[in-house]
């Protein structure tokens, strides 16, 4: 029988696609064969459900391959898929971006322990040496930042990354050196906590401050953007960079979360409502052009019609254009788990409310660009965004991974026309 190289699973978010990228060179460098590897995620516990699900299907479509199953649901919760009879293995989050790990799989599978997954909580740093980031031909991922160090009370993260450990920024500025010199136009900044970003490095600089030094010295890199931020843990330097570097790219994305400050309080985020509008409203002073995507939970425990009003409004009091709305589902393992559930149909309802002021406020913003020009970096040749992350159709081909100016004519549904 001839071996096959391994099937790759990917749940969850940007993160851990980024990391199967990861993996995808390490088992290929250990010449691991004939296995399925499936990256969980384990936000909530229907993302868990999902795991399972899709171990099971996998299984039945290869029931001669390994299974090794990784992320943040096997790191949580190891017991859980070690007890499934269709899987073989259960790797940790730290233990699935080591060279070793791999190394293992690809000798004598007698030798590897079904179950290797260590304490996440005592890892010290993150692997950033390990992939020159991912993406399209025309937008890279860079990874600099992994873990958090909060309790938010719905948030079961921290038990599947660990503490906050950030890349040190000459690392980082060296990533980015390879990724423009292999032509990418976009690099992102991604993070489990972004704005964390620093903390535990000497003199702890600021995520402002690796922005400025990333374009100060990467300055061939025509756009530089940061991926979702906590809007209280913005920094002096970050403020700078939005008004003067036009390379930093007009759109943040926002951990809100929520629009009430007693929801905001049982949560337990940092912020309260008006700090998340003043923010919204000094970017908007220093880049007029600024957009902004924002996390918002319908229907966490205890939230009244009242309450989810002010969530409600918020999209309007920050001017958000690109809403990701969660209905709230508890996680087991969590404080919020243990609090008074709101109603199943009322999260439903609520959630559909905040996506319709969504779509209303995705709606103003592309109708407002018709007659604007545009620095679009085509992701195909049909198909690129604005700096403020808006899609932009074409009818004919364009280059692929460059940038081009054009004026916008027309829009078909949220997206542009050019």
């Amino acid at each position: 029988m001839s071996s096959k190289p391994p099937i790759f699973a990917t749940l969850g978010c940007r993160l851990n696609s980024y990391e199967t990228q990861a993996m995808k060179e390490l088992t290929s460098a250990a010449g691991v064969e004939d296995a399925v590897i499936v990256n969980t995620c384990a936000v909530t516990a229907e993302a868990v459900r999902k795991a399972r699900q899709e171990i099971r299907k996998l299984r039945r479509d290869n029931p001669n391959a390994r299974m090794i199953v990784t992320g943040c649901a096997a790191q949580i919760e190891p017991e859980t898929f070690a007890a499934m009879s269709e899987v073989d293995h259960v790797i940790g989050n730290t233990e699935k971006m080591q060279a070793q790990t791999w190394a293992n799989f690809g000798g004598f599978i007698g030798e590897t322990e079904k179950v290797v997954v260590d304490d996440i909580m005592s890892v010290t740093e993150t692997a950033s040496h390990l992939i020159d980031g991912f993406g399209t031909r025309s937008r890279a991922y860079v990874q600099v930042q992994n873990g958090c160090d909060h309790r938010c009370t719905f948030c079961i993260i921290p038990y599947g990354r660990g503490n906050s450990r950030s890349v040190p920024a000459g690392v980082i500025v060296d990533q980015i050196k390879r990724l423009v010199d292999r032509g990418f136009n976009e690099v992102v900044l991604t993070g489990v906590d972004l704005t964390s970003w620093g903390a535990d490095l000497p003199s702890e600089p600021k995520l402002g401050d690796l922005v400025m030094r990333i374009l100060k010295l990467v300055p061939d890199l025509p756009r530089l953007r940061i991926s979702s931020i906590d809007s209280i843990e913005v920094d002096e330097a970050l403020m700078q960079a939005i008004a003067s570097e036009p390379r930093l790219m007009p759109h943040m994305h926002l951990s809100l979360q929520a629009g009430d400050n007693m929801i905001l309080k049982r949560m337990k985020r940092r912020h309260l409502r008006d700090d998340a509008i003043k923010f919204c409203e000094d970017a908007k002073k220093l880049r007029p052009d600024m957009t902004f995507g924002a996390d918002i939970i319908a229907g966490f425990p205890t939230e009244t019609e009242e309450m989810f009003a002010n969530s409600l409004k918020l999209v309007a009091d920050c001017d958000l254009t690109w809403l990701h709305v969660f209905p709230y589902s508890p996680r087991p393992g969590t404080p919020a788990a243990k609090m008074p559930q709101v109603n199943g149909k009322a999260i439903k309802d609520r959630a559909a409310r905040l996506r319709r002021a969504g779509a209303e406020q995705v709606s103003r913003h592309v109708n407002a660009q018709i007659g604007q020009t545009h620095h679009v970096l085509m992701e195909n040749p049909r198909m690129g965004r604005t700096a403020q992350f808006a899609e932009v159709v074409f009818d004919n081909d364009q280059p692929e991974g460059q940038i081009v100016i054009t004026k916008i004519k027309d829009v078909a549904g949220t997206q542009l026309v050019a």
